[in-house]
C-alpha cells in the first residue's frame, strides 16, 4: 500500500435554500469514511437567503485513503484530463484542488464537476508547487 503524500483532505459542499441538506450530506458523504462527521456553518447568500456550508476534514492515512478512492472512480475522460491539468491544481502552497459533481455524488457516481470541493494539502520536502505536483503525479500514478 503506497504511503499517502497528504497531510489531510478537505470537502466542502454548499447547500442552497433550494436544496435539501440530507441529499447535499449524502453527496458528500459518498467519499468520505462512514461515520466521519460533517460540520455545519450558516452564511447568507448576497441576497440575504441562507446557504448551508456542509465540510469534513480527514487526517489519517486510512480516512485519506478512502476519500481518494473514489478518484480510482473517476471516468476515463476525467482520469485523463487530471494528468493533462495536474499542473494547474495545485497552488503554491502545495494544495491540490478538484471539484466534483454534487448531483452525481448523490447519486453514487464519481466524476468532475460543480458542487463538492476537494483540497489536499501535499506533503512535499522542501515545500513548493514543484515537488508537490511530483508527489502528487506519483501517488496517482501507484494508485
Amino acid at each position: 500500500m503506497a504511503p499517502v503524500p497528504f497531510h489531510y483532505v478537505d470537502l466542502r459542499a454548499f447547500c442552497y435554500v433550494t436544496e435539501d441538506e440530507k441529499r447535499v450530506a449524502s453527496a458528500l458523504e459518498t467519499f468520505l469514511p462512514e461515520g466521519t462527521e460533517l460540520d455545519r456553518a450558516e452564511s447568507a447568500g448576497h441576497h440575504g437567503d441562507r446557504i448551508l456550508v456542509l465540510s469534513a476534514r480527514v487526517e489519517t492515512a486510512d480516512a485519506m485513503r478512502t476519500v481518494l478512492a473514489g478518484l480510482d472512480a473517476l471516468p476515463d475522460a476525467d482520469r485523463h484530463r487530471l494528468d493533462d491539468e495536474l499542473g494547474e491544481r495545485v497552488n503554491e502552497n502545495c494544495a491540490f484542488f478538484l471539484t466534483f459533481d454534487k448531483q452525481a455524488a448523490f447519486n453514487g457516481e464519481v466524476r468532475f464537476g460543480d458542487g463538492i470541493t476537494f483540497r489536499a494539502k501535499v506533503e512535499a520536502y522542501p515545500a513548493n508547487r514543484e515537488a508537490a505536483i511530483e508527489n502528487t503525479r506519483e501517488y496517482l500514478e501507484a494508485a
